[in-house]
């Protein structure tokens, strides 16, 4: 008579289902807290505009205490979260399938798959640049390149260079190198696998580096369109997704590249020669 099936062993049964169901919850919450104004106590609203380059402003530096400096780390985190976590999703299900299949046929030793650690160890690569972005939010501020309130560029030349250098980038070799690198999963898996807590860390973490260097420059050209600027947050998200997973990925990344630049010149030449 076969015996009766634990929770724990249902729960496994269904483990891609829980684990997809785990990272779509995380992306939704991540979402909702950009929507709310990411702990500012600012309106997203006020923040997004269709203009670009954003309505010239000028407004004194925001006086930063240590409490903010959380808060804008904290949101720059969780704006990468909301903005990459779908895009990672497919690395992060295989790994956990991968994984399971090596417990099943004894290659490894344990009872569960260390997904969490290797989706940390993404997204701890991600906190470090949101590190680095928040301290270039306090210096741009600190020069009058940016707005401290509506966080986006105050300088058309500042503006037209990110765009230029964002879009050469594109067309660069070291963005087809991250890019393949995301789009093929099985075989950074394959050439990575490394059993245990630590060695999904340390996979899911060099997962995360091949995936900033393939979008740290996207991910910059928010201090251009505004930081909190609902229609870029969405429309790198988006872009971002279409460059991983769309089947002409390459390809879109290399139009928006020639688009980018192409803006920025637009923008450098229009600021100089009116």
């Amino acid at each position: 008579m076969p015996r009766d099936t634990t929770p724990i062993e249902a729960i496994l049964k269904r483990e891609r289902l829980v684990i997809g169901l785990g990272l779509a919850l995380l992306t939704a919450l991540s979402w909702w807290w950009v929507l709310v104004g990411s702990g500012t106590g600012m309106s997203v609203i006020a923040m997004t505009t269709w203009d670009f380059p954003p309505p010239a402003s000028t407004g004194m530096a925001q006086q930063w205490s240590a409490t903010y400096a959380i808060v804008m780390l904290l949101m720059w985190w969780i704006m990468m979260i909301a903005m990459m976590t779908p895009s990672a999703a497919p690395t992060i299900l295989l790994y956990a399938h991968a994984y399971r299949h090596e417990l099943k046929r004894g290659r490894i030793r344990g009872a569960t798959t260390p997904t969490f650690a290797f989706a940390m160890g993404y997204l701890l690569v991600w906190l470090a640049f949101s590190i680095l972005a928040t301290g270039l939010q306090w210096s741009l501020e600190r020069i009058g390149l940016m707005h401290a309130m509506l966080m986006w560029s105050t300088n058309a030349v500042f503006t037209g260079a990110l765009l230029l250098a964002a879009g050469a980038y594109q067309l660069t070799p070291l963005k087809r190198v991250c890019l393949d690198h995301c789009r093929t999963p099985a075989r950074f898996l394959a050439a990575n696998f490394s059993p245990g807590a630590m060695g999904a860390l340390r996979m899911g973490a060099k997962h995360g580096a091949y995936c900033l260097g393939c979008c740290w420059l996207l991910m910059v050209l928010l201090f251009a369109g505004g930081i909190m600027n609902l229609v870029w947050i969405a429309g790198l998200s988006i872009l971002v997704l279409a460059e991983k997973l769309v089947p002409r990925g390459p390809l879109i990344a290399r139009l928006s590249g020639i688009a980018l630049a192409a803006g920025g010149l637009w923008l450098l030449a229009h600021t100089y020669l009116r």
